[in-house]
């Protein structure tokens, strides 16, 4: 795949940063505080990638609107009590990234985290530099609606056609295939391969890291 594209476009939690278990407790305590039923492990897993409050509708749709709000409001509570550092990347992360840019890839963020979440997340792991544009859920439109690339690769200049899409989750997946960009799945988050590799990715890697090999 070496030449084929000039965007790479990474979700975040799953994809560069190991965090799909806290946002499982996460979930599972908010849960607990409003006194509703917790999920299972595999339905708060299939609920990462969206934007928060989409992520508490599809938990509890049987709930109403307001519920949603005290739920999202909880588990940001929670989730801003883990300590974020470099240490929470996937191994090889940092520097696969900061290879890709020294080879002259335009890189992006495309996350159902809230800006103030990502910059934080940014910051904390020494990434915010290696990044030519983010989006989040709160900016624009939750995965999977492809708003969040449209707007990249119009912001970047670059067209569907020299952009990959590289994400852990089903929503990633779905928001490429919304957009017309070819994606990459990675195991290493929220669904496994065998569940990625049915939204046909132009293929589905263990890590992340493993990345580099595909476009060598």
């Amino acid at each position: 795949m070496k030449g084929q594209f000039d965007l790479l476009v990474f979700d975040w939690d799953g994809t560069l940063f190991d965090s799909v278990g806290w946002i499982v407790e996460c979930l599972k305590r908010a849960a607990l505080d409003c006194g509703l039923p917790v999920p299972s492990d595999q339905m708060a897993r299939s609920v990462i990638g969206l934007g928060l409050n989409e992520a508490m509708e599809a938990l509890f749709p049987e709930y109403p609107a307001e519920m949603a709000f005290r739920l999202a409001e909880s588990y940001r509570l929670y989730y801003s009590r883990k300590t974020i550092s470099a240490d929470g990347l996937f191994a090889g992360v940092f520097d696969m990234l900061t290879e890709l840019r020294e080879r002259g890839y335009r890189l992006a963020v495309a996350t159902g985290k809230t800006r103030s979440g990502l910059d934080r997340a940014l910051a904390a792991t020494g990434t915010e530099n290696l990044f030519h544009s983010t989006r989040c859920a709160d900016e624009t439109a939750s995965k999977p609606n492809p708003e969040m690339l449209l707007q990249l690769m119009s912001e970047l200049g670059v067209g569907v056609d020299r952009t990959l899409l590289v994400g852990d989750s089903l929503h990633d997946l779905r928001m490429a295939r919304n957009a017309g960009v070819p994606a990459v799945g990675v195991g290493c988050g929220a669904n496994d391969l065998i569940e990625l590799s049915e939204l046909s990715p132009l293929v589905c890697i263990e890590r992340t890291a493993d990345l580099l090999g595909f476009l060598n």
